[in-house]
């Protein structure tokens, strides 16, 4: 029998992260999670496009539409303090259910919308607090089963929603042009439900034992002051911010450079298609060259592909190759969000301090593409996007520079 000095200061072993196992069954449920949440979420700049271009609803201005985008997102985002205060009481089961009814109930609700008002209440508030219990309830998991392949883990689970943002992008934009924008509602709605609950049903929780100076998972109050925990959460918000702006802005883009709906939602679903094949990617390079540095290299490719690339994306074949390329950057922040919280903070701690992270992103992600649609400017001899393209790119550039400090911080050592 070992020492209580050799007990204190062991390392995690490989039963407390099997690094595979169920661990990978677990994997695969969340990744059909966010395929059929964020997934379905991103077809919004679809279905935004939709309303933009044939007044679905007459007399609503653009930034009605943009708000509901915004605020299915912040609401995901804002539900997360809860979830974190009574996952001890409540089972992931029970938020599990919470979730499928709540966006379910969604769905079916935005398919019997006669005002625009009632928009927020159904496709925005209702279908955020739905996939915000999804999400949240199991966005912790692959970091109980996984440590060495944790970045792989997470990347693939996130790869969900960039490969059901590719299918439902395509599907919504054929469903909305055949059966019109209601039943392309009520068939979201069923799907979601059945793939929700199927999945959410098999999901697991493992927690390793946290070592002694830990055990109960104290709230790390010293940490959520430090100048690393600040620039942490700037990463994400700057992220967050590009992210809504260029995921919600690319199908209204395409119509704005006269290339057709289809068009439009095909460059949509490539950039689902680029953040499908970049999400394991950047999971698996952060596992060999390290979390922080790459995905902070991530983010700079990413701004720089919007402030460059983009402005010259006037046609099909470009639009595409920009879309695919600057997808594989496009959602590094939820790939990596996890895992580098956990690098920073003892793993019981993790819960709480994203919980903090996702209730300050609340307001950003309300208002991002309101933001992106009022920097529009028709009149621009650059083109109409121009501004919302520079402000994309500078979004993710200044994100990239806060995680490089945040790089700094911790080779500087403790706070």
């Amino acid at each position: 029998m070992g020492s209580s000095q050799e007990v204190l200061t062991a390392q995690p072993n490989d039963d407390q992260f099997p690094e595979g196992g169920y661990g990978w069954v677990c994997v695969l449920c969340i990744f059909m999670i966010n395929a059929h949440t964020w997934g379905i979420n991103s077809a919004y700049g679809v279905i935004l496009s939709f309303y933009l271009t044939h007044d679905a609803f007459p007399g609503t201005p653009a930034t009605i539409y943009a708000l509901v985008s915004g605020l299915s997102i912040s609401c995901a985002l804002l539900i997360a303090p809860f979830i974190a205060v009574l996952a001890p009481v409540l089972s992931i089961r029970f938020f599990i259910i919470l979730g499928v009814i709540l966006e379910t109930a969604s769905m079916i609700g935005a398919s019997f919308t006669t005002h625009s008002w009632q928009l927020f209440l159904s496709q925005g508030i209702c279908f955020g607090f739905g996939m915000g219990s999804l999400f949240m309830s199991t966005v912790g998991i692959p970091n109980q089963w996984f440590k060495q392949r944790r970045g792989i883990a997470n990347g693939i689970v996130a790869a969900g929603s960039g490969t059901g943002g590719m299918i439902y992008s395509l599907a919504t934009n054929a469903m909305i042009q055949h059966l019109g924008f209601r039943w392309a509602f009520r068939i979201l709605g069923v799907i979601s439900f059945t793939v929700n609950l199927i999945f959410g049903l098999l999901v697991r929780e493992r927690k390793p034992p946290s070592s002694p100076k830990n055990k109960g998972g104290s709230f790390p109050s010293r940490f959520v002051r430090s100048p690393r925990f600040i620039l942490f959460v700037a990463w994400a918000l700057f992220s967050l911010l590009g992210y809504i702006a260029l995921l919600f802005s690319l199908a209204s883009y395409a119509r704005s450079i006269g290339l057709d709906a289809d068009t439009g939602g095909l460059a949509s679903a490539l950039l689902n298609l680029g953040q499908a094949l970049g999400r394991p990617l950047v999971g698996a390079l952060s596992d060999r060259f390290g979390r922080l540095r790459v995905a902070t290299l991530a983010s700079a490719v990413c701004g720089v592909l919007c402030m460059v690339f983009w402005p010259f994306a006037k046609g099909e074949a470009s639009l595409f190759a920009f879309s695919i390329l600057a997808g594989l950057g496009a959602g590094t922040v939820w790939v990596s969000v996890a895992s580098i919280a956990a690098e920073l903070v003892e793993l019981p701690a993790v819960g709480p301090s994203l919980a903090i992270l996702w209730l300050v992103l609340f307001g950003p992600g309300t208002v991002a593409e309101v933001m992106a649609l009022q920097l529009r400017d028709d009149s621009s001899v650059q083109g109409p996007y121009f501004h919302v393209q520079m402000f994309t790119g500078a979004m993710y550039l200044a994100a990239a520079g806060c995680l490089g400090a945040v790089m700094w911080c911790v080779r500087k050592g403790p706070n």
